[in-house]
């Protein structure tokens, strides 16, 4: 019997790869709790601690990864900041608990970054990558649709719409970027409903053509900036070594 077109036997392996390498990052949102409303309320100003721990966690995988994912995480941590403070501070996009910037959210953006890298590069994932992305894709449609019908969040499924399109000529970059959606759609649920940040009713609270649910399915499509500018830093970093990957790539097709 096969699930998704993967063999049984190698379908558990999956799902136990997926566990070890994201499994625990979403734990992320049960620990989002203690940076909401209700937490600091009732117990005490925590934030700082997340922020330690999170950087803490930070650099014990940076130590463990090898050096192109220690340079990617770099700059992911970089991007993050900048694409931060222009979204959250400049354009009001979304608004955090105190109005800050935690240094939990840039720092688990290179985490998660890191860690859906290292999930979409394990062999046996490459091997069924196919099924995987459809059955990603399919979660990411009924999402997004129900979303957009319960909702009314015309804004996320647009961006779910724009998420689709920039990847329809892209197949070996879908795998990685269904993962990063989902991951990051689990990590808004939770971060809006214990209240650690706010998206407003309509697009960038300017839009009114366009609402928006707290939060819009589709934010990943943001992610994708940070995700897609660490790479572009990378290979501008290292266009030798990118130059002889793109040569064996032909060679092997």
């Amino acid at each position: 019997m096969t699930v998704l077109k993967i063999p049984k036997e190698d379908l558990k392996k999956i799902v136990s790869v997926f566990i070890r390498e994201i499994g625990l990052f979403i734990f992320m949102v049960v620990v989002l709790f203690f940076d909401s409303i209700y937490f600091s309320e009732n117990v005490r100003e925590v934030q700082n601690i997340l922020n330690f721990l999170m950087i803490v966690g930070f650099f014990i995988m940076y130590l463990r990864a090898v050096k192109r994912v220690q340079e990617l995480m770099m700059y992911a941590v970089i991007i993050g900041f900048l694409g931060e403070y222009i979204f959250s501070k400049y354009l009001g996009m979304y608004t955090y608990r105190l109005a800050n910037i935690p240094l939990y959210v840039p720092f688990g953006h290179a985490v998660l970054f890191a860690r859906v890298f290292r999930f979409s590069k394990v062999s046996l994932v490459r091997k069924y990558h196919k099924s995987i992305e459809q059955f990603f894709g399919s979660i990411i449609i009924l999402f997004a649709s129900i979303y957009l019908l319960f909702f009314a969040d015309v804004f996320g499924f647009i961006m779910t719409i724009c998420v689709f399109l920039l990847l329809w000529k892209r197949p070996k970059d879908r795998l990685f970027f269904y993962t990063m959606y989902l991951l990051v759609a689990i990590l808004e649920i939770g971060g809006t409903a214990f209240e650690c940040w706010k998206w407003p009713n309509t697009a960038f609270g300017i839009f009114d053509f366009l609402p928006s649910n707290n939060p819009p399915s589709g934010i990943s499509l943001f992610y994708f900036l940070l995700d897609i500018g660490s790479f572009v830093l990378y290979t501008q970093r290292n266009k030798m070594i990118w130059s002889r990957l793109k040569s064996i790539r032909k060679l092997k097709s």
